[in-house]
């Protein structure tokens, strides 16, 4: 492990290296200076640490959470990270809002304290120029990775005493716009201007103007499976694991998922089958599941209460193994599945996954293990102990938005979630049955129909910057405004906000309803 300390820019101390070679090294440019080292010491982590938080790094958390070469890991304290808050109004992910108690996954990265593999650093050196920047190269590398496959972490445990907040010189407004003119698609500085200018009463005419010459860093050839591949260990035993399927009105499609579990060569030990009827008088009409003979122990819920996210909380309360698959009614799979997630999970130490998940006919675009910032009810997989204190919130039944809050959840308790396109479920999406049922929601007599639906705002409220909210509302407002005619669009301006006010509203009632309940 190699240390170097900075203050001011510049390269103060090294531990790790000769009095020689430190005396080669550029020491006004800290970025240069991790090149360097990473050239000569190819197997080496190494760290970059703020001089005065030099007493307080935790070598011993930082050597634990860096066992995979292809970790990066960062923290600065429960402050505003760079870039984290202008970025925040043009990426809707739940990356920028970092939950500062746990290790949590985000490309915004600090110069405060951190580390990175050496060999990590080796594949951006004939691509990337060592800005002087720190914070901006470090976030560079983080942004341009985490979709290749490098895993980016604030993590809190690398100090002691991680409250104290070093007081960085701010990111300017041209280190802003440059830095989305790289890491994003050009139209975005032109989306970013009239934020700063709507919000923050900015004209960035200039740093708009400037950051339209920088090179996009969107294409560069990366790859880090090899490191994620080389630092893994071989499979233990497998752990136990139980699956949760909520189903209505399927009884031909689920018939189909139970046989693809029964012929798993790693069986679930318990599925647990919510099934759901509205008709006061109806029976279950799923015979099969006593009439045959299942290789695993099957937990049958039958209710007249319909709704996915109260079927799937019934289903996670009977959970007993050490693994949970949630499922959907309509999936297909192949007989490996599981024994491939939970090598995967064993392997990597990893404890939630998600799986390709594509419809009949379609075809995969993401090919790389990577962080995933989506999380679906229907295709992945959980440590049981990660979910004792999650559960889906019933204040967005019958609505949309209920997998990104479960997600949301699961990653603020310090459940990273991974992606794997080796592993592939088939989503039938059948045309009868589910949970989409239109039901009457709170709004629908309102004097104003409230645009966007108070259900995704409620999500937005509760889990994103404010930014990431202007940030949508001026985006939603760009897509209904295209489609209005000329003369229409003063009127359309006032009505949006008005829209927009009612579904802040009826999201608050939502939050109220929650509490309550």
């Amino acid at each position: 492990m190699i240390i170097v300390y900075h203050r001011d820019s510049k390269v103060t101390a090294v531990d790790g290296v000769s009095p020689v070679f430190f005396s080669k090294l550029n020491r006004s440019n800290i970025a240069h200076t991790l090149f360097l080292i990473a050239r000569e010491n190819p197997n080496a982590k190494i760290v970059w640490c703020h001089e005065t938080v030099k007493k307080k790094l935790n070598l011993t958390a930082l050597d634990a959470l860096s066992k995979h070469k292809n970790v990066m890991l960062s923290y600065k304290g429960a402050a505003d990270l760079p870039f984290q808050n202008v970025v925040g109004y043009i990426e809707q992910s739940p990356f920028i809002k970092v939950n500062h108690t746990v290790t949590y996954p985000t490309w915004c990265m600090s110069s405060t304290v951190g580390v990175i593999h050496a060999s990590v650093l080796e594949r951006y050196k004939s691509q990337l120029k060592p800005n002087v920047n720190l914070d901006y190269f470090l976030c560079s590398i983080a942004k341009i990775g985490m979709i290749k496959g490098l895993f980016c972490y604030a993590a809190p445990q690398l100090l002691f005493d991680n409250q104290d907040v070093i007081h960085e010189k701010p990111i300017s407004t041209f280190a802003a716009f440059k830095f989305v003119s790289q890491h994003f698609k050009k139209q975005w500085v032109f989306f970013l201007f009239f934020m700063m200018l709507v919000y923050e009463k900015q004209l960035a005419f200039f740093p708009l103007l400037k950051a339209l010459f920088f090179k996009s860093r969107l294409h560069m050839d990366l790859n880090f499976e090899s490191l994620m591949t080389d630092a893994a260990q071989d499979a233990q035993e497998l752990p136990s694991i139980d699956v949760i399927i909520p189903t209505l009105g399927r009884k031909v499609y689920l018939y189909d998922v139970l046989l693809d579990l029964a012929a798993q060569s790693h069986l679930p030990v318990h599925v647990v089958v919510i099934e759901q009827n509205p008709i006061a008088d109806s029976i279950s009409e799923l015979e099969y599941l006593q009439e045959k003979n299942w290789p695993f122990v099957i937990k049958h819920v039958f209710t007249h209460q319909t709704g996915a996210c109260n079927a799937r909380n019934l289903a996670l309360d009977l959970v007993e193994s050490e693994w949970v698959f949630l499922g959907d009614d309509d999936n297909r799979f192949g007989q490996h599945l599981i024994r491939d997630v939970l090598q995967n999970a064993t392997k990597y130490g990893i404890e939630a996954i998600t799986t390709a998940y594509l419809q009949q006919g379609e075809t995969q675009i993401f090919n790389t293990i990577h962080q995933s910032g989506i999380f679906g009810s229907g295709n992945s997989f959980v440590a049981a102990p990660s979910l004792k204190n999650i559960r889906f919130d019933k204040a967005l039944e019958f609505g949309y938005g209920e997998d990104t809050d479960f997600g949301l959840q699961l990653r603020n308790s310090g459940c990273d979630i991974i992606y794997f396109p080796s592993l592939r479920i088939t989503h039938l999406k059948a045309p009868s049955g589910g949970f989409r049922t239109p039901l009457p929601q709170l709004w629908e007599q309102d004097y104003l129909q409230p645009k966007p639906s108070p259900t995704i705002l409620y999500v937005y409220l509760k889990h994103f910057t404010l930014e990431q909210l202007k940030g949508f509302k001026l985006l939603l407002f760009f897509k209904l405004l295209i489609k209005e005619p000329i003369l229409k669009s003063i009127l359309f301006v006032r009505n949006f906000n008005k829209k927009w006010e009612r579904s802040i509203f009826w999201a608050q009632k939502l939050k109220i309803g929650q509490h309550e309940n």
